[in-house]
């Protein structure tokens, strides 16, 4: 086992979008920030007690965690934690392409560890969990998990590390109102069983499930997510007017009701920020608690879209 168990807020805050160029045609988001905006969001955030950051190397080749790194340059290392990931598919060709991507990551992080690293994708389970555990041992990674496995795979990653006394300790895998994979392939079932901490991403869809987008509103062009979402957000009307609705008898919005959604289902959010009020509605998410009907509403709405949001990049849960 590691040192100590995995404890974090109930909420991640995400920034992938943080790894955008702000130019146009030049990202996934559309996003235009800037260090003064990332500042504000990280002050907000963690003054809120919401301090753990997830990042990637992949989001933007590391301007995310560069980005990240100096928007939290006023806080002392051990007031927050930060999560990023290996992606095998852009491996390098060293001796160990694992532990050079963490030094890159650490660099980019401007830190000498990180709280949990994540294996992104399964390409390869048996090479790339073998290769965490050094990096467990030498104290530059405190927790594993693995990201967008299915569970033969989460299973398999955790023989091997529990062969040096390790376990998977966390697992983060797309999971929305209108992706819920995760969840029918007994996945969530598995985590809660075994005490794992499963963290949801694109719970809001990229933005798709927040109400500010629909089909007098579109999302960015030129963006990768105004491609992906632009033409089924007809289909989203009726669920989004609803999860308005259950907002606004909360003060809420439709964003913190999907949030909301993800909490009472037992996982922990990751919740893109790019504005300060963001970090607002995550406070507002905590006290929106949804009822057993509403919840059941959402995903008979949710299902009645016909949208499949899997993203090109993951595989099929079994």
């Amino acid at each position: 086992m590691t040192n100590d168990p995995l404890v974090t807020p109930p909420v991640a805050l995400g920034t992938w979008a943080w790894g955008d160029s702000g130019q146009a045609g030049n990202g996934y988001f559309g996003s235009r920030l800037t260090e003064a905006d990332l500042h504000e969001i990280a002050e907000k955030a963690m003054t809120s007690g919401l301090t753990l950051w997830d990042t990637a190397t992949v989001y933007g080749m590391g301007r995310s965690e560069r980005a990240l790194a100096r928007a939290l340059t006023q806080f002392d290392r051990g007031e927050y934690q930060l999560s990023t990931k290996f992606t095998p598919q852009i491996a390098g060709a060293g001796d160990d392409p694992i532990a050079d991507a963490l030094e890159q990551s650490l660099t980019n992080l401007g830190t000498d560890y990180v709280d949990l690293y994540w294996i992104h994708n399964p390409a390869d389970v048996e090479r790339w969990t073998q290769s965490l555990i050094p990096l467990l041992e030498s104290g530059k990674v405190r927790h594993v998990g693995v990201s967008n496995h299915d569970l033969d795979e989460i299973a398999r990653a955790d023989r091997i590390l529990g062969r040096a006394g390790y376990r998977v300790e966390a697992v983060q895998n797309h999971y929305s109102l209108l992706y819920r994979s995760s969840e029918e392939a007994g996945i969530i079932d598995h985590c809660r069983a075994n005490g794992v901490r499963f963290f949801s991403y694109m719970v809001l869809e990229q933005g798709a499930l927040t109400g500010r987008y629909g089909p007098q509103s579109p999302m960015p062009a030129g963006s990768v997510r105004a491609a992906a979402y632009n033409d089924v957000l007809p289909n989203l009307q009726a669920l989004t007017d609803r999860m308005t609705a259950l907002g606004a008898a909360r003060g809420a919005s439709p964003a913190d009701i999907a949030t909301a959604w993800a909490v009472a289902k037992g996982t922990t959010p990751i919740i893109g920020v790019t504005k300060p009020g963001h970090v607002d509605g995550l406070l507002r998410a905590g006290g929106a608690e949804l009822t057993d009907g509403e919840i059941a509403e959402l995903e008979s709405l949710a299902d009645a879209t016909g949208v499949d949001t899997r993203g090109g990049w993951e595989h099929a849960m079994q």
